[in-house]
């Protein structure tokens, strides 16, 4: 089926990072917000880093607004079967760069191997991109400990560009 990228990038102009998916999974686009899948380990990963509790979207957009962290995706459309990365194909990928001249981001993240493959592959800017596990519950591989040792590394640049 193909997809065109149901939601608008949250953001600021002092949104000092980038956090980058592939494209939203069938229940995110059904509840139209990022992370949306009720076993998807982004929001408790920045629930425990950041000592807070997120449970409304407004809550987790002010949090991001406060934190100075913008959120999107890689794609802006593409083939996609339900909400497997693995089934994506013929993929336009988002217009980065304009979001980058519109705030003050130093860094960018990219959660899941198909962002960050399809972001080296088709986007080019003058950042940092750093990878990230997929916060998916289908990456199993990596238990929530594992993933927070990683998602750590969002809290500690924010730290050293305050």
């Amino acid at each position: 089926m193909h997809i065109t990228h149901p939601l608008k990038p949250i953001y600021d102009e002092n949104s000092q990072i980038l956090i980058l998916g592939s494209m939203p999974s069938t229940i995110s686009r059904t509840k139209e917000f990022y992370y949306a899948h009720p076993h998807n380990r982004f929001w408790p990963l920045m629930e425990k880093i950041f000592n807070t509790t997120l449970s409304t979207k407004e809550e987790k957009i002010d949090f991001l607004l406060k934190n100075h962290i913008a959120i999107w995706d890689t794609i802006k459309s593409c083939d996609i079967i339900g909400s497997s990365d693995s089934s994506i194909k013929n993929v336009k990928v988002n217009d980065i760069n304009y979001l980058l001249s519109k705030t003050k981001i130093k860094y960018i993240f990219c959660t899941g191997k198909k962002s960050y493959e399809l972001f080296q592959k088709y986007i080019k800017v003058p950042i940092e991109v750093i990878y990230l596990p997929s916060p998916s519950s289908a990456n199993a591989a990596f238990s929530f400990s594992i993933l927070l040792n990683h998602y750590q590394k969002i809290k500690d640049v924010l730290m050293e560009n305050t």
